[in-house]
């Protein structure tokens, strides 16, 4: 009896590690914050400019082995200009998008997603995922695909977002809003590269 005891348990083990290994995101997880990066791509008719923008607090819930919901927080008046480093335009750049004009950070230092419905896409860790994205006050839902997978024994979820700026109220430069910009128009979509990594 002892022996069919011990022989269950470890077929169990090796079930529940067979398991593990399918689903590298199993279990709820908070997002270490220092590990995790959040990348941004805005493009204009001349070019383009790249930055990063610091992650205040984030998580990502899991049920059964499925990413099922989540939310994480971004720090606004963390952004930065990269393509620029060291240069005096980096940090115009980095005072513009932080100004009224653009994200207005005084009055709304942070903006957040929240998501609100995943659909599994058949493969494992792959979603599709629909969230509110709330930007200087206001929410929208937004689409967009993540991949939950294992880097260096850590849980990782990527996602890249693009995002509409003039349903925030972001219309500075923008062709949709203002005629005869020429070359200093700067396209209303932006990109979002996301990387979260879970303690």
């Amino acid at each position: 009896m002892k022996k069919l005891n011990l022989l269950f348990m470890l077929v169990s083990a090796f079930a529940l590690t067979g398991i593990a290994n399918t689903f590298p995101g199993l279990g709820d997880g908070t997002v270490d914050v220092e590990k995790s990066t959040i990348t941004w791509v805005g493009k204009k008719v001349t070019g383009k400019h790249d930055g990063t923008i610091k992650l205040q607090e984030g998580e990502l819930k899991m049920e059964d082995g499925h990413l099922t919901g989540g939310s994480f927080v971004m720090d606004m008046t963390s952004i930065v200009n990269n393509d620029m480093a060291g240069k005096d335009g980096a940090a115009k750049l980095e005072g513009h998008l932080k100004s009224a004009d653009f994200f207005n950070v005084e009055e709304h230092p942070t903006s957040t997603l929240v998501i609100t419905d995943v659909v599994h896409r058949g493969t494992d860790g792959a979603y599709k995922v629909v969230g509110d994205l709330t930007i200087k006050g206001i929410t929208k839902p937004i689409k967009f695909n993540t991949q939950i997978s294992e880097e260096g024994g850590m849980k990782v979820a990527t996602a890249d977002i693009v995002v509409d700026r003039s349903e925030y109220d972001v219309r500075y430069g923008s062709g949709s809003f203002f005629d005869n910009l020429g070359d200093k128009t700067i396209y209303d979509e932006f990109e979002l590269q996301v990387k979260l990594v879970l303690k």
